[in-house]
């Protein structure tokens, strides 16, 4: 008894400790891949292109599906993951408001670390946390001809938006082969705008299009906190398939005061509801094939959501509701956005396991949005991944995953022109590797 009272001390000091690393190093910018949300969240999860929400692989599950935290046993996972974005944006016509040409933003590697520690309190429940970055709105364009993009003097131009996510879970089977878990989500955000000052009083023609000009950009990072809920059912319903489901809530975040001009509803900017549903089928014990639907809801945040016309529209008539920063502002025009996922994990041989996925989502910017969408170009649709797993003799594991996030663009002609074409194009590789320890 006292053996296991030592055991359960360490793993509980283990996990602390993972935690409050992660929580140190997560704050970073991460990888924006379907609209700013990740494709896949722990090592083994990337490899299948984040398919997995009935098929729980690591502790690192509260990320998709809370419920599987009763499958993963006592382990601590560990992942750092080398993220490489591509973005540019390309104006012709020239004569309009931004300068010709294809401008390439500057800010293009990055590092993100996860840690997941999960521990089974009896054959039914288990408890667990994983920590892990979300994000991506990262972009850094430097002044072109002596003017930034929107025609600030010598001003870099973008946006820096970073996401942590602290998940403690707890899961428990109420039934052979069915688990519930729940996992309440605290995130922190950090946000900072460079290069929008034309936004305050237009293009120098005296309209005001913002709602407090001196909380509208160059204010370095803000940061706000905010409350969540996950939760998840898995089942099997054979010795060869299960399925899962998973629900995030909207998080509720504080406003970024020094942005109270930028964004919506004086400076609010939630973090979108989404559900995941998928099932796993093993064809023989050593394959298992899995898919995943998700669905993330953008229209929830007026921030994201809020077109750039007609609220600009309307702003540049005096409408006070509808500047930048007010109740009904302009946002980025953002869809709610779809994805479908399908992995496959080969367990080849004790030692070896191999992944493979793919990933395709309907990106959420309309041709019309191209304008604001300079800042943020989230266009990704497509993701062809692979993983693999070393086990050692002692249980360990190393892993590694390869993502190639397919170049995609999306054409439109500047609303405050009417003749400009703007092109956004984005495409992405991230390369994943993991540790992990098994008790």
């Amino acid at each position: 008894m006292k053996q296991k009272k030592r055991i359960g001390l360490r793993n509980l000091l283990l996990g602390s400790a993972a935690v409050m690393a992660a929580g140190l190093l997560v704050a970073n910018d991460a990888n924006a891949t379907n609209g700013y949300f990740g494709h896949g969240y722990s090592i083994k999860n990337k490899g299948m292109a984040g398919a997995g929400v009935a098929a729980p692989m690591d502790a690192m599950v509260p990320s998709t599906n809370p419920a599987g935290l009763t499958e993963v046993g006592n382990r601590l996972d560990l992942g750092l993951t080398f993220f490489s974005p591509r973005r540019e944006y390309n104006v012709d016509n020239a004569g309009g408001l931004l300068a010709p040409g294809t401008v390439e933003s500057d800010s293009e590697y990055f590092f993100i670390p996860s840690v997941g520690w999960s521990h089974q309190l009896n054959d039914r429940s288990a408890v667990g946390i994983a920590v892990y970055g979300n994000g991506g709105m990262n972009t850094d364009y430097p002044p072109v001809g002596g003017f930034g993009t929107f025609g600030v003097p010598s001003a870099e131009t973008g946006v820096d938006l970073m996401q942590l996510f602290i998940a403690p879970t707890l899961a428990t089977k109420l039934a052979y082969g069915h688990s519930l878990g729940v996992t309440p989500i605290i995130a922190a955000q950090f946000f900072e705008a460079k290069g929008l000052a034309s936004f305050g009083s237009f293009g120098g023609f005296g309209f005001d299009v913002s709602a407090d000009d001196t909380k509208l950009t160059n204010n370095g990072h803000d940061s706000s906190l905010g409350f969540g809920m996950r939760v998840g059912y898995l089942g099997r319903i054979t010795e060869q398939i299960s399925v899962g489901f998973s629900y995030q809530s909207k998080i509720y975040m504080d406003e970024f005061d020094d942005y109270a001009g930028l964004f919506a509803e004086q400076g609010d900017f939630d973090i979108p509801a989404n559900w995941t549903a998928g099932i796993a089928v093993k064809p023989i014990p050593e394959v298992t094939v899995a898919f995943d639907v998700q669905r993330i809801y953008y229209s929830g945040v007026k921030s994201i959501a809020n077109p750039f016309q007609p609220a600009m529209g309307m702003a540049f008539m005096g409408d006070p509701d509808s500047q930048l920063g007010a109740d009904n502002g302009s946002g980025f025009g953002w869809d709610d956005m779809t994805v479908f996922k399908i992995g496959l994990q080969w367990a080849r041989s004790d030692q070896w396991t191999y992944r493979f996925g793919y990933s395709y989502g309907d990106q959420p910017i309309d041709a019309s949005e191209v304008l604001f969408n300079i800042l943020a170009p989230g266009v990704i649709e497509q993701h062809a991944t692979f993983g693999l797993t070393y086990t050692f003799a002692n249980a360990s594991e190393l892993d590694f995953s390869l993502t190639y996030a397919l170049e995609e663009d999306v054409t439109g002609v500047n609303p405050l022109t009417g003749f400009e074409n703007i092109t956004l194009t984005m495409s992405q590789w991230e390369v994943g590797l993991g540790y992990s320890l098994k008790f």
